[in-house]
């Protein structure tokens, strides 16, 4: 007898084995099986599972390989991973979202050779007159270290009128043929929260900052057809088709746009109809300066989906206002408390930076944020300096006090350097009313850090994005890149959050230090879940869980086992956006 109990048990055993990978009466196929993998949930737990079952764009499992297939039957599509890492898509929360194919990208200039010889070059394919665009440029890559100016792009291209933003957008450089089309002279003054660049005898070097770079009215004197347009619907539509791909080819499937107007959002809405907007898009309309301009977008939201609801079931979404402070770190204009840097250890004397628009701002500042608040509409502020940095956040604390709406969500974009005092009210601001974030951008450290580290300078560079910092007081942020400011790919900023490294090594390589670092998994949590709070699509995407839309990226590797320098080289073999594959390697 005591031998038929064990052969009874050891029934038993096998036919609940069996059971376990059998599908049930109730346990209907999926779709889609992707097993033997080692999937990164960035579930509140952060679990990490082998297999995942997806059924009419959702996930209906997460576990073991074993388990997963009792959701495959004759037409799910099975895909083994052999031990490839899964993540959630992974989602951008700062990108001006639209590759141009049209401009010189001077982005791998390292000399100031290099500059003039790609200018000319690209001249020469013009006729006299047409205007030469170009972006990218960095000073702290260039071995002068120093600005292009009008007399360099004039050995380059004198016969036609030259304009290049800097890869930050923040400022750009002039020739003397453009400066001349656009009527800027030594007599020309500054405008309100913008700076012409001088030499010692007060003449424009080309150099235009801030609200100075409106004053090169790019196209003025082409010639019909020539070089200045360059703009249209048609060039923003294959603008945006371009970067959804290049989006999905980096396992990226969601973005934040920022200062969008409504001939964007109609171009949104028409590639949703065509069941071409393969990366989750939120919105941010243009605020401006005035109050007027923060009541036009007032009507722009209030023509669209207002939130909760959301367009493709979560697709398209009118995320809120976008308004800005101040400026630039790398042309020295976002708003200080201590004269900026130069050169790492030389001091920029007298120069604090300013508020954006003009000192007046702060105070129309203040009346846009509480028009907006009371309205119920999120709001992400631009703010790179300390002083701009406590100026947002505390008119966000003390809006909210008077108007306690939750789940604004009200950002702080960039947040390049704020003080112990931020980090404490934005602390409060997520806990007490869902708003106060930062939405940071790691690649800056890597990509403009060479201009960083000499513009903040060694007292400010060590807490230059200070993601640990954040960690402790309970802050969360979302990652982004700020393209075309640097390269989107989100396996950048993995990488920078962890190694804070610069792409030059002007001033060493790590001249931020790694007091700030955070490991691979918090970091992963800044470009998933995080950043889908901040897309207002937290509850339906950002992690790998049952009941959530399958949006997820599949890599040659093991996020949380390789060594961080890997984390730069990652390779995305396959996306998948709400369960369809949108790209596959």
């Amino acid at each position: 007898m005591p031998d038929m109990s064990w052969n009874f048990r050891l029934a038993l055993l096998a036919s609940l084995a069996v059971a376990a990978v059998l599908p049930s009466a109730q346990t209907m196929p999926a779709d889609l099986v992707l097993t033997n993998g080692i999937v990164i949930t960035v579930d509140p737990r952060d679990s990490v599972a082998e297999a995942v079952a997806v059924r009419g764009g959702k996930i209906v499992f997460v576990g073991t390989s074993a388990r997963a297939r009792a959701y495959v039957g004759e037409k799910t599509e099975v895909i083994d991973l052999h031990g490839r890492a899964a993540t959630p898509g992974l989602i951008d929360t700062h990108v001006h979202f639209s590759e141009a194919a049209d401009n010189l990208d001077l982005g791998d200039a390292r000399s100031m050779a290099d500059v003039i010889a790609k200018v000319r070059a690209w001249a020469d394919k013009l006729a006299p007159g047409e205007w030469v665009r170009g972006n990218g440029w960095d000073e702290g890559k260039l071995a002068e270290r120093r600005y292009i100016t009008a007399a360099d792009l004039d050995k380059a291209a004198p016969n036609n009128p030259v304009y290049l933003t800097h890869t930050t957008g923040h400022y750009g450089v002039a020739n003397s043929l453009a400066m001349k089309l656009s009527g800027v002279t030594k007599e020309t003054k500054d405008p309100a929260g913008g700076t012409i660049d001088r030499d010692k005898d007060g003449v424009p070097t080309g150099v235009m900052k801030e609200r100075a770079t409106s004053l090169i009215r790019v196209g003025a004197g082409s010639p019909a057809g020539g070089g200045g347009g360059g703009g249209g619907r048609g060039n923003m539509r294959d603008g945006v088709l371009r970067i959804m791909a290049g989006f999905n080819r980096e396992g990226m499937t969601g973005a934040k746009d920022l200062n969008i107007t409504p001939a964007k959002w109609d171009l949104y809405k028409e590639l949703l109809d065509e069941g071409k907007l393969t990366v989750r898009v939120t919105a941010l309309w243009r605020g401006g300066a005035t109050i007027q301009s923060a009541q036009q977008a007032m009507e722009w939201i209030a023509a669209a989906p207002r939130l909760p609801a959301t367009l493709g079931d979560g697709r398209l979404v009118s995320g809120g206002v976008k308004l800005y402070i101040d400026g630039s770190g790398g042309a020295r204009t976002a708003w200080m408390y201590d004269d900026w840097n130069r050169d790492l250890t030389g001091v920029d004397t007298g120069n604090k930076g300013y508020p954006a628009n003009g000192d007046a701002y702060p105070a129309i500042y203040t009346q846009q944020v509480e028009m907006l608040t009371a309205a119920g509409i999120s709001i992400g502020t631009h703010a790179v300096g300390d002083r701009g940095i406590d100026y947002v956040v505390d008119t966000y604390a003390n809006t909210l006090k008077k108007h306690p709406i939750k789940g604004l969500r009200h950002s702080i974009i960039h947040a390049n350097v704020p003080t112990d005092h931020a980090i404490q009210v934005m602390a409060a601001l997520q806990k007490d009313y869902d708003a106060g974030y930062p939405e940071a951008q790691a690649p800056f450290l890597w990509w403009i850090g060479d201009t960083y580290a000499g513009n903040f300078g060694p007292k400010r560079n060590p807490r230059l994005e200070p993601f640990k910092s954040y960690e402790t007081a309970g802050v969360q942020w979302g990652g982004g890149s700020d393209y075309n400011v640097t390269p989107y790919p989100a396996r950048y900023g993995l990488w920078s959050s962890v190694v804070r490294e610069t792409q030059a090594g002007a001033y060493g390589k790590a001249p931020f230090g790694v007091a700030e670092s955070v490991t691979i998994r918090t970091a992963l949590k800044s470009y998933t879940i995080w950043a889908a709070h901040q897309m207002f699509l937290d509850k339906q995407t950002g992690s790998l869980e049952v009941g959530k839309d399958a949006d997820i990226a599949v890599w040659d590797r093991n996020l949380y086992a390789v060594p961080p320098a890997q984390l730069k080289d990652l390779v995305c073999e396959m996306t998948l956006v709400a369960g369809a594959v949108v790209y596959r390697k």
